[in-house]
């Protein structure tokens, strides 16, 4: 019996607490629209961007906002994208230097040659 009497009123509870949420919950109408934060440190625009520039930025947090790990990752992605992106371009500048050094040694060679005979 007193098994019955407890289930009874979990039971009117669970009831009431639905009737209320239902009711009492409020319009169905959006949430208000919140005007963007701007980021503090914006990327530079007077040169181009490395990987510390992108290791600092940090965007604004909002309730609506973005989900941190996801955007972490990416930033992560991206910086060390760039790392290797100027590495790889650091090798290719040093090779074009030393190939376009080489051609001129081997004009500098060939004009003494001719001048020779």
């Amino acid at each position: 019996m007193v098994m019955f009497l407890f289930l009874v009123v979990a039971l009117a509870v669970v009831v009431a607490a639905v009737t209320l949420a239902v009711v009492g919950g409020g319009g169905s109408a959006p949430l208000p629209e919140v005007a963007p934060e701007r980021l503090q440190d914006p990327l530079p625009t007077d040169r181009p961007v490395d990987r510390a520039d992108v290791e600092s930025l940090r965007f604004p947090v909002a309730p609506r906002g973005y989900r941190m790990a996801d955007v972490d990752d990416a930033l992560g992605r991206l910086g060390a994208e760039l790392a290797e992106r100027d590495a790889r371009i650091t090798d290719l500048e040093s090779a074009l230097a030393g190939a376009r050094a080489a051609a001129a040694h081997a004009r500098l060679d060939k004009s003494g040659q001719e001048d020779q005979r």
